[in-house]
């Protein structure tokens, strides 16, 4: 018997460089736990783009939702606005305050030694740079795994980080932060001053940009613990 609320969903949503399946750890031990999960495919566009994609995995749902963001999709779920999201999970993510764009925050700290030079191409697009996942998106990953991510990456338009963020959810919805200690991307320092500044509850691990990879067993219970005090019967 589930303790969850009928038809309680986890939506899942992607940053930069990535798809839905960037989640596939940590999708089943969910379901397991009787909730229903879902990945929100966003185009990676720009802001408003990728936040109205997410509206329209919202309204395939039912029940309370619980929104999680990794990166870049931090500023996404705080965009979203429906009556049925109960609260917000940030993975190592950004979460710009209203007014202020993505790359205001993803920049505000010192980057770290091993953090990719990241410049758009002819056609305003980012790449991961060759290199970029092995050495900092995910340093903790095995070389096979890094492979793969380089290969699947999907780039990130500048309107995406140059957009000024609206009024975020975290304002009002109770909000959890897994603060990656390990970080190469988005500076440690950085994700504390926004999650304090976000009143979240900060969760801090020793673990690098993307521990749906390298630690999911630590993301599932972040996610769980805002899920049981937020989607509970």
């Amino acid at each position: 018997m589930s303790s969850f609320a009928q038809n309680a969903t986890v939506i899942l949503v992607h940053g930069a460089w990535a798809d839905g399946s960037c989640w596939r750890n940590i999708i089943l031990p969910l379901r397991r736990e009787g909730l229903k999960v879902t990945c929100a495919p966003i185009p990676l566009t720009s802001l408003t783009d990728d936040i109205d994609a997410l509206q329209h995995v919202l309204e395939r749902t039912s029940g309370p939702g619980l929104l999680v963001g990794h990166a870049y999709a931090g500023a996404v779920i705080a965009g979203a606005k429906h009556d049925r999201v109960k609260s917000l999970a940030y993975v190592a993510a950004l979460a710009p305050a209203e007014g202020e764009t993505v790359a205001d925050v993803f920049y505000r700290g010192k980057p770290h030694p091993e953090a990719p030079q990241l410049q758009p191409d002819a056609h305003g697009l980012i790449w991961m740079p060759e290199g970029g996942f092995a050495h900092a998106v995910a340093h903790k990953a095995s070389p096979d795994q890094t492979a793969i991510l380089e290969a699947v990456q999907r780039p990130i338009a500048v309107k995406c980080i140059q957009e000024k963020a609206p009024v975020p959810a975290w304002k009002t919805k109770p909000s959890w932060f897994l603060l990656a200690e390990e970080d190469r991307m988005i500076a440690p320092e950085t994700q504390r001053y926004m999650a304090e500044r976000m009143g979240a509850k900060i969760r801090a691990h020793k673990v690098d940009h993307t521990p749906m990879h390298t630690e999911p067993d630590i993301v599932v219970g972040a996610i769980l613990e805002a899920a049981r005090e937020t989607l509970a019967c």
